[in-house]
């Protein structure tokens, strides 16, 4: 009699993945033995991944989403502003991290290269990115719309070197349950906030104008 051999989904994968690394303190060496060692196929793998590497990167962007489920979730949430949302956001990601800590210490330090380590942030690059454009208010853009592209683009980009500058922070932090980072949260966030205060830039642009009006009519 033979039976029905489990059908492996997306979320085995990874699991079966994080505790490979984890127990044996390096990446598999291929799909094939990767699969092997862990009793699927490589086309069940091939399912879901191309290769290891979009297996690695797929792992954080999965810790990106469920914190964002956890924020839609929340009603209260839905009410913030951009600021609000932005800190709910790292407190919800930093506790997923924390949960996941041995594997994400292990992943982002396995390789000598540490470039080569931050090429598993890619994908969450690319989520955090469109995140911070989606609660990005009025209340932080300017005036004038030709600037406005520039400016999302900036503050994407000084967003998404804030949060990688926290999760260094965070995996040399040695402080019961984290709170350094914590604190290194509300105070960052605080202070891009500060420095994403849109009306002094409002009035100079309006200052230019005015110069180049004035230049323009004294002739």
């Amino acid at each position: 009699m033979t039976t029905n051999k489990k059908v492996i989904t997306k979320d085995d994968i990874v699991s079966k993945y994080m505790d490979e690394v984890l127990e044996k303190g390096q990446k598999p060496k291929s799909v094939y033995h990767f699969a092997k060692e862990n009793d699927f196929t490589e086309a069940e793998f091939y399912a879901f991944f191309g290769t290891l590497e979009g297996l690695e990167k797929e792992i954080f962007r999965l810790f990106f989403e469920n914190a964002v489920d956890l924020l839609h979730k929340n009603e209260e949430y839905q009410q913030y502003d951009m600021k609000n949302k932005m800190l709910s956001f790292y407190f919800t990601f930093f506790e997923i991290l924390t949960a996941n800590r041995s594997y994400v210490l292990q992943s982002l330090k396995i390789d000598r290269n540490p470039l080569k380590n931050l090429v598993q942030l890619t994908s969450l690059r690319d989520s955090f990115k469109n995140y911070v454009s989606e609660i990005l208010t009025d209340d932080y853009r300017l005036e004038q719309e030709k600037f406005q592209k520039f400016q999302e683009k900036a503050i994407q980009e000084s967003s998404w070197l804030q949060l990688m500058l926290t999760i260094k922070f965070w995996m040399e932090d040695e402080s019961a349950a984290f709170e350094k980072t914590d604190i290194f949260i509300e105070k960052s966030v605080n202070a891009s906030f500060e420095l994403m205060n849109v009306a002094p830039m409002n009035h100079l642009i309006d200052f230019g104008k005015f110069l180049f009006k004035e230049k323009i009519h004294s002739r």
